[in-house]
């Protein structure tokens, strides 16, 4: 198709004047001509006709043989003024009608086809009468390249003025039976569709027979064709339902069963060709190499769905296949489409093959197959939790593989194991026994502790309250752990002295030289000796004894807690008290050598002050008498409801999702019902049936009209009222891009020359257009507008300078302007994420910013809903976790810009007695600049608060 080519004027201030421009035209060359034809173009189009300029470009331009400039010249037809003043065609237009008819007539077939596009930008019928045999002519060209535009031609003429080809659509009705070059036909049954829709329809049925023998493009034509008549003609839905089902199922192009495939689902309900289309869909996603295409037929998939539930349940299989493609989004939206469609009678056959898709990639240990690992654990997990009857298989095949599973993939498991025994107390004793077995295989201490806190939980029975002890028993191994640390040490020490006597004796000249590690360093051969001795004895140590020495005391105050429920629930469910003090003991003791070796030089940090206070409560606990009943109704009851609360909360917001969107297809009860036969405004049926695609690319129902009033509040002034030029700008946000709108105003009484506004840029922006020269007359107005560019959501900064000419050439003057300041909060907006996802997030960031608060609010929660408010930020932490007011809060916050990058926050305040609220908020980033951002918006909002509060 023809277009406009706007080539940017760099200096409005230097235009050139009519005499120049006939100059350059008589006297230059095609180099300078060209340059000359691009300058007028800009010129008209920036609304100066040149009317006097048309004689000379038909003297001097149009002989000329030059491509480029036969191109520019067509441009020319286009927007040159053919008109006078009096409404009649100027008598130069016949020559240029003589020089498009030559064109017509050209031997060149690309000079012709050029001409015939050109021919659909023209809309004076004075002009395209004298050309209509031409065209006529070219639609028996022997090159196809011609008659394909030659059509298209026919058909704008006949827009433009239906007495001109009176006879367009035989024409065209004809030329398709004559014509055997397929985009010439497909041309020519678009024309003819608009033309004389009986004719189309015809042609349409006397093709039907041998519809899989045409060419792709053609059937794409047909295809288009139906959907638009449909609406039009309800009565033949039927007829084109049928015709729709044999393209598909006879074309071997996907572009036409994409195609078809959607065009089917608006032509009918009927459960059959829904699932026809949804088959087509699910063939395209596997077979097709394009990854987005894999996507986007993957969401037709779940629109689908969410228009027709329950009619896609068989393909959840085969949607499955998909997952053999690499790439990480496609699998993702694989398993979150299947997950809809899962029901009881295949999950268990979704079940076994996510099994597969575990064990296949259970070996391999990068970042792809982790990650896709996690993706299978968390739909596993979903299909656990929706259907009980294969919640205790899957706790089974995951609990088997934990071992092989990289630390976030296990603490995946565990969370799922976590929220499976608070689901199903059937399966409690089964699940909680199998974990017991399975931690042996484990070596993280962040999987040991979500365990530990499940079996202190849910060991109900006095069995499996032993069979817990036994483990944790010999998972830490001799008691105290500083005197078998000690004794242990001073065993090997002697060993190694006797060692050494006996190399001595051996080989009593052999010197013990410098050896070089791996990283370059020197070492004795003795410390490489002792290193790996430690290494093996290390590794020999029982589990949770090993995890502490190396200094993971949060482990040992999880510990502490699940060895204090455990007795407490032997002493709920009144066991002997032999056995209950004799376990208690036992418990003090492990508690008291965990703090004790924690203090020694055996491991490999001090113990923290946080854990120290923990196991040190824990012991008190056990010891107290006085307080028995709150300290088990505490640990046994409280903890168990907290959790339990949050289970419910995360359902229920799933539920309302689900519900949310299932309103969103269903149609209510006092919805009118609309009849397309009753209807006699085609156009409004047609606007009725528009597609989803068609009401997004218009605006949709959803699309809020800007007001112009609040214009105002983005206005800026960007120099003084005492300067001699005004300036101020509107600064309107795109998506990637500012627009500096600019209004400039001479205050003076002379004329400012060759007035020019430069900007430039601090941070991640950049200025993409510089603003034209202008000459502004006294008192004057001009508007100028520039555009930057935004490549991340750091605070960004935009100066510059107004510079015209002073009385003498070579003197100038300079009006420097205010700084724009570009708020990144157009940029960020509130995201969810799991909580795993953040804290690998968070774990894998470089960039903190520490905030320190102060703030005079009233309520902790009110500053939560403040600084969510003022940084766009969304709350990750439930509302039942965040529960009543009280003196303290933690919550974890989390957002997205529109470039990718993710913003974390963690807020910890305190509510001090009759005084101001206090803490700090930490927030985390891949980059600086966004982290410094947002920290800038916390503390401003701090600021705020405060400031509001003195004022009150």
């Amino acid at each position: 198709m023809s277009g406009y080519t706007l080539i940017y004027e760099p200096n409005t201030a230097a235009k050139k004047t009519v005499n120049e421009f006939k100059t350059l035209l008589e006297k230059g060359k095609d180099e300078s001509k060209i340059d000359a034809m691009k300058r007028i173009l800009i010129t008209i189009i920036n609304g100066d006709p040149l009317p006097d300029l048309l004689m000379h470009i038909i003297r001097f331009v149009m002989p000329s043989k030059n491509k480029e400039l036969k191109k520019l010249l067509y441009f020319y037809w286009e927007v040159c003024p053919k008109l006078d003043e009096h409404g009649k065609m100027r008598q130069e237009m016949i020559l240029v009608c003589n020089a498009i008819q030559r064109d017509l007539q050209h031997p060149n077939e690309f000079v012709r086809g050029n001409t015939l596009r050109f021919l659909n930008k023209l809309k004076e019928p004075d002009l395209l009468e004298t050309l209509v045999p031409n065209v006529r002519q070219c639609l028996e060209h022997r090159h196809a390249y011609v008659r394909k535009n030659a059509v298209f031609a026919l058909y704008s003429i006949y827009k433009v003025s239906d007495h001109l080809a009176p006879d367009a659509d035989e024409l065209i009705y004809k030329f398709l039976y004559d014509e055997t070059d397929s985009v010439c036909k497909r041309n020519a049954f678009v024309c003819l569709g608009e033309l004389n829709r009986d004719a189309a329809l015809r042609y349409l049925q006397d093709h039907i027979s041998n519809i899989e023998s045409l060419d792709s493009v053609v059937q794409l034509a047909f295809i288009e064709f139906i959907r638009k008549d449909a609406v039009t003609a309800p009565a033949l839905r039927v007829q084109y339902t049928q015709l729709i089902t044999e393209i598909i199922e006879t074309s071997t192009s996907n572009v036409v069963l994409y195609e078809a495939a959607t065009t089917l689902t608006t032509l009918t309900t009927n459960s059959q060709s829904v699932l026809l289309a949804g088959n087509k869909f699910v063939d395209l996603a596997t077979k097709e190499a394009d990854n987005n295409v894999k996507i986007i037929t993957l969401e037709r998939i779940s629109d689908l769905h969410k228009s027709h539930p329950g009619v896609l349940q068989d393909l959840s299989l085969e949607i499955l296949r998909v997952l053999s493609c690499q790439d990480l989004d496609v699998r993702k939206k694989a398993l979150d489409v299947t997950l809809q469609f899962i029901s009881s009678r295949n999950v268990e056959d979704v079940v076994k093959l996510l099994k597969k898709e575990l064990q296949r990639t259970a070996s391999s240990n990068d970042d792809k197959n982790s990650e896709y690992r996690q993706l299978l654990i968390n739909a596993i997990h979903q299909l656990a939790i929706k259907f009980v009857e294969v919640a205790a298989n899957v706790v089974d095949l995951l609990l088997e593989s934990m071992s092989d599973l990289n630390t976030a993939a296990a603490y995946e498991v565990i969370t799922f194991v976590k929220e499976v025994v608070e689901k199903f107390p059937d399966l409690r004793q089964s699940i909680v026994s199998r974990l017991i077995h399975t931690l042996d295989s484990v070596k993280s201490g962040k999987v040991f502790r979500g365990s530990l806190w499940i079996i202190g939980e849910y060991s109900m029975e006095e069995k499996l309250v032993q069979e817990a002890w036994k483990y944790i028993r010999s998972s830490i191994g001799e008691v105290p752990i500083l005197a078998s640390e000690k004794k242990a040490s001073s065993k090997k020490d002697d060993g190694e002295e006797e060692q050494q006597h006996e190399d001595n004796d051996e080989h009593p000249k052999k010197k013990h030289g410098p050896v070089i590690l791996p990283d370059g360093t020197y070492a004795t051969e003795n410390a490489l000796t002792s290193d790996v001795n430690q290494q093996d004895a290390d590794a020999d140590k029982p589990p949770i004894r090993r995890l502490i020495l190396a200094g993971d005391f949060y482990l040992g105050a999880v510990l502490a807690s699940t060895l204090v429920k455990l007795v407490l629930r032997l002493q709920r469910i009144s066991t002997q008290p032999q056995i209950l003090n004799a376990l208690r003991a036992e418990a003090l003791l492990i508690m008291v050598s965990i703090l004790r070796v924690g203090e020694s030089s055996y491991v490999t940090k001090k113990i923290d002050e946080d854990s120290a206070d923990r196991i040190f409560s824990c012991i008190n606990f056990l010891s107290d008498e006085k307080d028995a009943k709150l300290i088990e109704s505490g640990f046994l009851d409280d903890t168990k409801d907290a959790f339990k609360q949050q289970v419910i909360a995360e359902e229920t917001k799933k539920e309302e999702a689900k519900a949310q969107a299932f309103h969103k297809n269903a149609e209510q009860i006092d919805d009118s019902i609309v009849f397309d036969q009753f209807s006699n405004d085609a156009a409004s049926t047609a606007a009725a049936a528009k597609s989803d695609e068609v009401e997004l690319a218009s605006g949709g129902s959803d699309v809020k009209k800007e007001d112009l009033s609040s214009r105002l509040n983005k206005i800026l002034q960007l120099t003084g009222f005492s300067d001699p030029i005004y300036a101020e700008a509107f600064v309107k946000v795109h998506q990637y891009d500012v627009v500096l709108d600019v209004l400039l105003v001479n205050q003076t009484t002379t004329t400012l020359r060759n007035l020019s506004v430069e900007f430039a840029t601090l941070g991640d922006l950049k200025v993409v257009d510089k603003p034209a020269t202008a000459n502004i007359g006294p008192h004057g107005f001009h508007k100028i507008q520039t555009t930057i560019k935004v490549t991340s959501a750091d605070t960004g900064v935009i100066f510059g300078n107004i510079v015209y000419d002073g009385q003498h050439s070579d003197e100038s003057t300079i009006v420097i302007l205010n700084d724009v300041n570009v708020d990144i909060m157009d940029y960020i907006k509130p995201a969810t994420c799991t909580e795993s996802v953040f804290r690998k997030m968070w774990n894998e960031f470089e960039w903190e910013n520490k905030i320190t608060i102060k703030s005079q609010m009233n309520s902790l929660k009110d500053y939560l809903a403040e600084l969510m408010r003022g940084t766009n930020m969304n709350c990750l932490t439930p509302g039942a976790v965040i529960g009543e007011e009280c003196q303290f809060l933690s919550a974890n916050l989390y957002s997205r810009s529109t470039f990718g990058e993710d913003a974390l926050a963690n807020l910890c305040i305190e509510k001090q007695s009759d005084g101001p609220i206090i803490g700090h908020v930490r927030i985390r980033s891949k980059g600086q600049g966004l982290a410094l951002s947002l920290g800038d918006k916390v503390a401003q909002i701090s600021r705020n608060t405060q400031a509001k509060a003195i004022s009150n």
